[in-house]
């Protein structure tokens, strides 16, 4: 009597994955937002914290399906940058962006977990490598904005804007 063989494993890339699951991390992501008190300290709704992800996404899995040497400025995000100037507009901190970027690095490897069955191993720890330093980038590039456009900005020792443009956040 022959054994049947097990249906074959169908594996994905971490760039598929990525996309399929994009919406699903971002939710994720939004619950652990929403429990940070610095940054739900400053109110706003769901898809105006999250705006800039779907991009953010896009911009990944592109970067996973075509990639770069790790550590590469080649690519230049317009979203990232905007994305800090608009972060700066609302009232964050500096320490809070980095926040927000560490809280979506988790995110993402939290839906790589989710999906170890379908996951192609060959290719997780280079996807790993470049998701961190896609974000990194990413984070980078928003923070550049972010100083440039907060220079003009007076903060406190927290990183906290003072004056005119912090008066409705009291």
């Amino acid at each position: 009597m022959a054994k049947e063989a097990a249906p074959a494993r169908v594996m994905e890339s971490v760039a598929t994955i990525l996309e399929a699951e994009a919406e699903s991390t971002i939710a994720e992501w939004l619950e652990r937002v929403q429990v940070e008190p610095r940054i739900v300290g400053i109110p706003m709704e769901d898809a105006e914290r999250s705006a800039h992800l779907p991009q953010l996404f896009r911009d990944l899995v592109s970067r996973l399906r075509y990639p770069l040497p790790l550590g590469t400025h080649a690519l230049v995000s317009r979203a990232a940058s905007e994305h800090g100037e608009i972060r700066q507009r609302q009232g964050y901190s500096a320490a809070m962006l980095v926040e927000e970027s560490r809280m979506l690095q988790v995110s993402i490897f939290q839906t790589l977990q989710n999906n170890l069955n379908k996951v192609d191993f060959s290719l997780l720890l280079v996807g790993v490598m470049a998701i961190a330093d896609e974000v990194d980038s990413q984070l980078a590039q928003a923070m550049t904005r972010f100083v440039a456009v907060s220079s003009h900005h007076p903060t406190d020792a927290e990183g906290l804007r003072i004056g005119p443009a912090a008066e409705g956040r009291a």
